[in-house]
């Protein structure tokens, strides 16, 4: 895995390379890049796919500015790390953390396109059970490194409500481990966590938000799973509606993650969203 050195600190990512359309590849809370390893071979040939590893609990990397891990200091990482690679005709991809939305109301000239994947949305910061318990965690002394101890057994992985409502359909052990473990070892990564779950927008903020992106023009594929528990189904519908190019995918036998509930799915709906005509945000 690749490093590169922006304000806030050290993040890795993978690069694939390839000369064709480059899309950038963003993650939820405690996930890494690894939750779109089965969209990957799945995809046209030639594609580039950038994932980083964001400052959201999975990471490996403490931040050296701790006080950035929030979600505007980490959407604008993502600007930021587009700069340092010098990524051009971006298509900005972003599954379950819906804070890179930000990026698309403040128009980079880099993103060409982007699809909105089952995200944070309106008012839903941050979505259900999970969002609510990680962030009440953030506030109570020892709750983070009891919840981070618990994620090591597989029925609180599955429990409804819980990690159950964001995969339909179990991972590799393996998998949830990597995703954990680093929350669990290191306290410098719960501090970023910690930081992150307590920086959620004000109400005031995701109504400014809603309304900004009624201003992005380029197209924006909003694909939604349709039996999503986390990420109401309307919200896809309104999304769709209310940007100027979005079109809405739902799909069927998923929840929030679905890079890995549906794999190939989703590499369709995507591949369909690079065919279409895309011009840089003025």
């Amino acid at each position: 895995m690749r490093t590169v050195e922006l304000s806030a600190g050290t993040i890795a990512y993978e690069d694939t390379g390839g000369d064709g359309p480059v899309l950038l590849l963003l993650h939820g809370v405690m996930m890494d890049a690894g939750v779109w390893d089965p969209v990957l071979p799945l995809l046209p040939e030639g594609v580039r796919c950038v994932r980083p590893v964001l400052p959201l609990g999975s990471h490996r990397i403490p931040l050296r500015r701790p006080e950035l891990a929030t979600h505007h200091g980490v959407a604008a990482l993502v600007g930021e790390l587009m700069e340092a690679l010098d990524l051009r005709d971006v298509t900005l991809v972003l599954n379950d953390w819906g804070g890179a939305q930000l990026l698309l109301a403040e128009r980079p000239e880099r993103v060409t396109r982007a699809a909105l994947v089952a995200c944070e949305a309106f008012q839903n910061f941050p979505p259900g059970v999970p969002g609510t318990m990680i962030a009440a965690s953030a506030a109570i002394p020892g709750a983070m490194l009891l919840t981070a101890h618990l994620q090591r057994f597989a029925w609180f992985r599955r429990a409804p409500g819980a990690w159950g409502w964001m995969l339909k359909h179990p991972v590799p052990a393996a998998v949830m481990d990597r995703w954990f473990e680093p929350a669990r070892l290191d306290r410098a990564i719960r501090r970023d966590l910690r930081t992150f779950a307590g920086s959620t927008p004000s109400r005031d903020q995701l109504r400014d938000l809603t309304r900004r992106l009624a201003g992005v023009t380029i197209p924006v594929l909003v694909a939604w799973a349709s039996e999503d528990r986390l990420m109401p189904r309307e919200h896809g519908r309104a999304l769709a509606e209310l940007l100027p190019q979005g079109y809405l995918v739902e799909i069927p036998d998923s929840y929030t993650v679905v890079p890995r509930d549906q794999p190939a799915a989703l590499a369709r709906a995507l591949t369909g969203l690079l065919q279409r005509d895309g011009e840089p945000v003025r």
